[in-house]
């Protein structure tokens, strides 16, 4: 069990990874994805990668004899996604804190009191969502909290994936051969 949950968590990680670091630069650096396309793409691209959660409990399910419970599609599933997660984590830890987007925090606020200003809010509550930004900052650039909220944007899509990848996959009894 260890060696696939290591080879599929490794490659949906570095899969995750890489879809981000592309997301990055392309909607921080060229401007061809902007901030609302990004959540899109961005949940699109862990969609793709833990798409290999399904692959490795079924590699698992077949090594097995043919045979899996749903507990242990879902263990096999819940800890390639956990592997994914931390290479996710690792990555945007790398991203945030080396100032490969800089200014991401300033356009970031920028663009979203941009949008609720276009859709004529108030004054007050402006100031109010300008100080909320200005202190989610202060928070966000602890390594551990920023970590953590790292950690939950990516989950979400591992926990459905290992949930339904067990549920599709499970089998108790080794499928019989035709007979001829």
């Amino acid at each position: 069990m260890k060696r696939i949950v290591l080879i599929f968590g490794v490659i949906s990680g570095v899969i995750c990874s890489a879809l981000m670091l592309l997301t990055v630069y392309l909607s921080c650096n060229t401007g061809v994805i902007d901030y609302d396309n990004g959540v899109v793409v961005g949940y699109t691209g862990m969609v793709i990668a833990f798409s290999l959660v399904f692959f490795g409990v079924r590699s698992y399910r077949e090594s097995a004899g043919g045979t899996v419970t749903f507990g242990r599609a879902f263990a096999v599933g819940i800890l390639i996604a956990l592997i994914s997660c931390a290479f996710y984590v690792v990555s945007w830890e790398v991203i945030y804190f080396n100032d490969v987007m800089p200014d991401f925090w300033a356009k970031m606020s920028e663009h979203e009191l941009a949008r609720m200003k276009s859709k004529g809010v108030s004054a007050e509550t402006l100031e109010a969502k300008r100080k909320e930004l200005a202190e989610f900052k202060k928070q966000y650039d602890n390594p551990l909290i920023n970590a953590a909220f790292t950690f939950i944007e990516p989950f979400p899509v591992g926990l459905l994936a290992a949930l339904i990848s067990a549920g599709v996959l499970r089998r108790r009894e080794p499928l019989q051969p035709a007979m001829a």
